[in-house]
């Protein structure tokens, strides 16, 4: 369990110092500061758990890699997804993918926006946190017993 918190905090750290510096060279302000903060820290957990999982399921860096390609092209590629919902009624699922929560999130107004705008967001990519870091933990935890 240390090996995987250690890696997972420096990956932490890395991420939440690039995502910082980005945040203020393009000078992105958003509606909330603590609903940005708070999906910017879930969204990190969630793809740390993600790239854990692909991993877990990997014999060599090569594997782990190519494995993660898949992952990364559906969530990150969602909100392009969501385009094609109108012609293709599949793609509607994207809808509830973590990073078009972010996208939403990161599109609310600074007027007159609800407390709801900022919940609905932030409780669907908790969701996707918690499911994922749940896992990734249970696969971690029986790969060490195969071993």
């Amino acid at each position: 369990m240390d090996v995987l918190i250690g890696k997972s905090t420096l990956v932490f750290v890395v991420s939440a110092v690039a995502l910082a510096i980005a945040t203020y060279i393009l000078g992105y302000e958003p509606a909330s500061i603590w609903a940005f903060v708070v999906a910017i820290i879930f969204s990190i957990i969630l793809y740390t758990a993600a790239g854990t999982i692909c991993g877990l399921f990997s014999k060599t860096l090569l594997e782990a890699s190519l494995s993660i390609m898949p992952v990364a092209l559906v969530f990150t590629g969602a909100p392009w997804g969501v385009l094609l919902a109108d012609d293709f009624p599949i793609f509607k699922v994207l809808e509830y993918a973590p990073s078009v929560q972010l996208v939403h999130l990161l599109d609310i107004q600074n007027i007159g926006f609800t407390t709801g705008d900022l919940l609905k967001p932030l409780l669907i990519i908790l969701t996707w946190t918690v499911v994922l870091t749940i896992v990734s933990v249970v696969l971690y935890q029986r790969r060490l017993k195969d071993k």
